[in-house]
């Protein structure tokens, strides 16, 4: 990965574009016809953001974020227009020290209240509902099964989409449903297993697995549904090295996992503040995160 800059970049101050929102990631911006989404270094656990940055990880979820809508948009349309930002508008040009390389012009959609998330293997609060009710957001599963266990079919399981700071929680087909109605729902439901299962098979075949996945999707004016935010990045992913897979344990990851196991290892109580990280983990979180976008788009 060629990193643009060398900075770690918490938080962009654009001064010829209004701020629209700042995310626990992404700081959006008002283009007109069009937004500016700016990824930052920041990075969040336990639906906290925490105060420690991560080297390059904006420029990361950028650029796989940009290979996965073109891989992608065979199967639906997705909201990228271009992360040529010195090309696409003049008026930017005195913020491109902080925009190359992790910032991306896109169309505007309205998001839907919803989270998509796919699973194909069983893990993380799946494994944990699954133990004591046999079941993943409601749905029965097969008895007997082991931790990181690849599931027969990839399954669709939804959540709610939390303010910051407050938590998402997984709800049941029939509560998305109730959310978004009957023919979305099966819309996004069938287009999200559709983008997890090209996306699988071609990570598998540059060693990599991907456990589970969220999505989110927009609609634009005229109603068409698109894929919006980020797609398969290890903020919204989790990846396994495929040669240290097994099954019936924990796996290696190339996400933030390695975050997450830190502050579970130092008995946060996951309520904000988030401590600080050591340096050595924000380090290996960074190495992660470029790696994978190499293995993935080298």
């Amino acid at each position: 990965m060629d990193i643009q800059n060398k900075n770690i970049i918490l938080e962009s101050n654009i001064k010829s574009c209004p701020l629209i929102n700042r995310g626990k990631v992404r700081d959006l911006y008002d283009l007109g016809d069009q937004l500016l989404i700016v990824s930052s270094d920041r990075i969040s656990a336990y639906d906290s953001v925490l105060a420690s940055g991560i080297y390059a990880k904006g420029e990361v979820l950028t650029q796989l974020s940009k290979f996965w809508f073109s891989l992608t948009e065979d199967i639906v349309e997705n909201h990228f227009i271009t992360d040529d930002i010195a090309g696409f508008s003049q008026k930017l040009a005195d913020d491109l020290a902080v925009l190359q390389g992790r910032s991306m012009i896109v169309k505007k959609a309205r998001p839907l209240p919803i989270e998509c998330i796919v699973r194909g293997y069983i893990t993380g609060s799946g494994w944990a509902e699954y133990k004591k009710q046999g079941t993943v957001c409601g749905l029965k599963l097969n008895e007997g099964l082991i931790e990181s266990e690849k599931l027969k079919e990839p399954i669709f399981t939804p959540s709610t989409k939390a303010e910051q700071g407050e938590h998402d929680e997984n709800i049941s087909f029939e509560q998305c449903v109730d959310i978004v109605g009957s023919e979305i729902a099966n819309k996004v439901k069938n287009l999200s297993i559709a983008i997890y299962s090209k996306a699988r098979d071609y990570a598998e075949s540059k060693g990599i697995l991907i456990a589970d996945t969220k999505f989110e999707f927009g609609t634009l004016e005229n109603g068409e549904i698109i894929l919006i935010d980020e797609v398969l990045t290890p903020d919204s992913s989790r990846f396994w090295p495929k040669t240290l897979y097994k099954a019936g344990r924990g796996q290696e990851s190339y996400d933030k996992q390695i975050v997450r196991d830190y502050l579970t290892s130092i008995g946060w109580d996951k309520k904000p503040p988030p401590p600080e990280l050591p340096e050595e983990i924000a380090k290996k979180t960074s190495d992660k995160y470029i790696e994978v976008l190499d293995l993935l788009t080298l």
